[in-house]
């Protein structure tokens, strides 16, 4: 809901006490669950080292004001993305007005197992895992009632805490395997929505990203790092459907 419409559907909700707008937004059986707060409907959302867009667009397209940052510009060209430091995005947030949810995906170059082991013998590359690890513990932290952390299986597990949810995308719809950490403030754990069977290697399972030895099927590239890190359209749409509901809205707002 963009533009005109969107404004309209404010300007209806505006002089509502705030039990009477929710009431009337499910009622009206209209394509999101919004909430009411000071006469704005919608989660206004941060999508915080996103530069694809995919999370964003499924927030959007059930009607919240979502919006993306990054260093990088778009990948989609949209509008609704900030490219800035998302550290000035949460401090400063478009128009003025705060957060209601962020969704953070920093980078896992310096965070993931796969490439702790390089740091015993690179100093240089330890401190930037220990800087990494500081910024995450920031992101957390921020004043913003519901907040998720992205990141594979490393070190945040340890130097924070164990991760509330490990979620794989052939739970959300897709033939592909990659364990996926999620850190909850204020948020539930996603719930599965269409899980994808694997094929079997004697007796080990492999998904379709995958070969029979279990690597990888991307080959070396200059975008191969933003294609693994792109998160998958399905847990996009069930982070956006899921924690962008109705029931999302805290109790003290009625």
């Amino acid at each position: 809901m963009e533009g005109d419409a969107a404004h309209s559907v404010v300007m209806d909700c505006e002089g509502r006490s705030k039990s009477d707008a929710i009431a009337w937004w499910i009622g009206a059986d209209l394509p999101i669950k919004a909430n009411y707060k000071g006469g704005r409907v919608a989660l206004r959302v941060l999508v915080g080292c996103e530069c694809s867009g995919v999370v964003r667009a499924a927030f959007r397209a059930r009607g919240h004001d979502a919006w993306s940052c990054d260093l990088k510009p778009a990948e989609d060209d949209e509008k609704w993305h900030l490219q800035c430091d998302v550290r000035d995005a949460i401090e400063n947030p478009p128009m003025g007005e705060p957060w209601d949810m962020a969704i953070f995906f920093p980078d896992c170059t310096y965070l993931c197992s796969s490439g702790l082991h390089r740091n015993l013998k690179d100093p240089a590359r330890a401190a930037k895992t220990v800087a990494a690890v500081e910024f995450a513990k920031w992101l957390l932290t921020r004043p913003i009632d519901r907040i998720a952390l992205e990141n594979p299986i490393g070190r945040l597990g340890t130097a924070i805490r164990k991760a509330d949810q490990i979620i794989q995308p052939n739970q959300f719809g897709h033939d592909a395997s990659k364990a996926t950490c999620l850190w909850l403030k204020g948020l539930p754990k996603l719930r599965p929505t269409k899980h994808i069977p694997p094929r079997f290697v004697g007796t080990r399972p492999r998904w379709g990203n995958q070969t029979d030895s279990g690597q990888n099927r991307l080959g070396p590239s200059p975008t191969r790092a933003a294609d693994r890190a792109r998160t998958y359209p399905g847990i996009a749409d069930a982070m956006a459907e899921q924690w962008g509901a109705a029931d999302a809205i805290p109790s003290s707002w009625w």
